[in-house]
């Protein structure tokens, strides 16, 4: 994942500012050679991102409807592939990152449809590489909606909590993270069928 520079220079510039409040600088001149750069190395380390794409490809548009028309083409013609309705598949994508492939959750599912690392290889794409990560969502969508005989309730519940859990529940699962996915799901899917 790469973190975009401005937020990391936010970050290390607070970060300098409170260590300024508990660890007043000394009084004598300061010794270089005396520093702790382990933070600055480990940070390095951490943008050191081997998905980085040099041609810049994917510039990221700042705004939501931006990111999310980046895709489109792609999108269409995925859907097309694996017969998906654009408009469930679009509303996946904006509710899972909102367009941004770069978009890596606390749970560690990554990119545009916030695959999990075990969804993607049993998939066979790559989740960093946007245009896999938005084929094999859209794929497992398919696979999900054939399970479910089309019932678009149990495919997105089983999308964000796992087809074993709906079937345990046979249904939506009672967990509220994964009510409101639905329901927000299938409110953007409605407006996208209208046209809005």
């Amino acid at each position: 994942m790469r973190l975009p520079v401005a937020n990391i220079t936010r970050v290390l510039g607070r970060i300098k500012e409170i260590e300024g409040m508990i660890y007043p600088k000394p009084t004598v001149p300061d010794d270089p050679s005396t520093h702790d750069d382990r933070f600055e190395k480990v940070l390095e380390e951490v943008l050191d991102d081997p998905y980085e794409r040099d041609d810049d490809a994917y510039s990221i548009p700042q705004g939501l409807s931006e990111r999310m028309a980046m895709w489109e083409s792609d999108l269409q013609e995925l859907c097309a592939k694996y017969g998906v309705e654009p408009d469930l598949a679009r509303a996946v994508m904006r509710s899972e990152s909102g367009g941004n492939p770069n978009a890596v959750s606390s749970a560690g599912a990554i990119g545009l449809m916030q695959l999990m690392p075990g969804t993607a290889r049993g998939l066979g794409v790559d989740p960093h590489d946007p245009k896999r990560n938005l084929e094999g969502g859209i794929k497992y969508l398919a696979q999900l909606s054939d399970k479910y005989n089309g019932d678009y309730v149990k495919t997105l519940a089983a999308y964000n909590a796992g087809s074993g859990r709906v079937d345990s529940y046979d249904g939506v699962p009672p967990f509220p993270e994964t009510q409101r996915y639905v329901k927000n799901v299938l409110a953007l899917y409605r407006k996208y069928s209208r046209g809005d």
